[in-house]
């Protein structure tokens, strides 16, 4: 419990800006733990003083950015116990909107438009989203990545880049970094490599063997 005092409203609004602060800072930086760990600590803010505050104007980009965290980490589990505890007048903004889009499309496997949200700043609610947009399209190119390895036994790198909506040159560092190999003309070839038999490959002892069995059963049958 908060001490009350006559200066209590004051006093909880400023610590509640300076925390909205922090973690806003650590968004735009890029620092995923400083966001969790400054968020854990401006919830009760939200929470347990609630009826004592004005409400934060700040408050539902906070958590629209602290939703779209959680999805970028692959929390969903713990994304979707957050939704529920989101009052009603920040769940009907465009902050908590774009973050359930985003969940909806991640679990429809609707990549494309999350590469679309995430190349185009204009349609994102606040420019404080881009930093986990861009990480959130980084693991859907990876995703995308795994399901061409199963889909094709090679592919251009220009089919590629359209799949997975970058550059050529993204598509190099993704083959780079899952280790695909050339197909000889110039795009990726996937599955296990074909090696040249050798003589290592042919049983020998089992042929001889069986050859030796042939023998004896031919002496035995003249």
């Amino acid at each position: 419990m908060f001490e009350q005092t006559k200066t209590a409203a004051d006093e909880l609004s400023i610590a509640r800006e300076t925390f909205e602060l922090a973690v806003l800072h650590a968004v735009t930086s890029g620092d995923e733990a400083a966001a969790e760990r400054d968020h854990a600590q401006l919830r009760p803010f939200y929470v347990d003083c609630r009826g004592s505050l004005k409400d934060s104007a700040l408050e539902p980009l906070i958590t629209g950015l602290n939703l779209t965290r959680l999805l970028v980490q692959n929390r969903i589990a713990e994304f979707h116990v957050e939704l529920e505890t989101v009052p009603a007048r920040v769940a009907a903004t465009a902050h908590v909107a774009h973050a359930a889009a985003l969940e909806s499309d991640l679990m429809e496997g609707a990549y494309g438009k999350i590469l679309a949200s995430a190349s185009t700043p204009d349609t994102l609610p606040s420019p404080e989203y881009a930093p986990f947009m861009a990480s959130l399209a980084s693991t859907v190119r990876e995703e995308i990545a795994a399901c061409i390895e199963k889909a094709y036994a090679s592919i251009a790198p220009a089919a590629a880049a359209r799949l997975m909506g970058c550059a050529p040159a993204d598509v190099a560092a993704v083959a780079a970094r899952r280790g695909w190999r050339g197909d000889g003309a110039g795009g990726f070839a996937f599955g296990e490599e074909k090696k040249a038999p050798s003589a290592k490959d042919i049983p020998a002892h089992e042929l001889i063997n069986q050859t030796l069995m042939y023998a004896k059963e031919l002496e035995r049958i003249v």
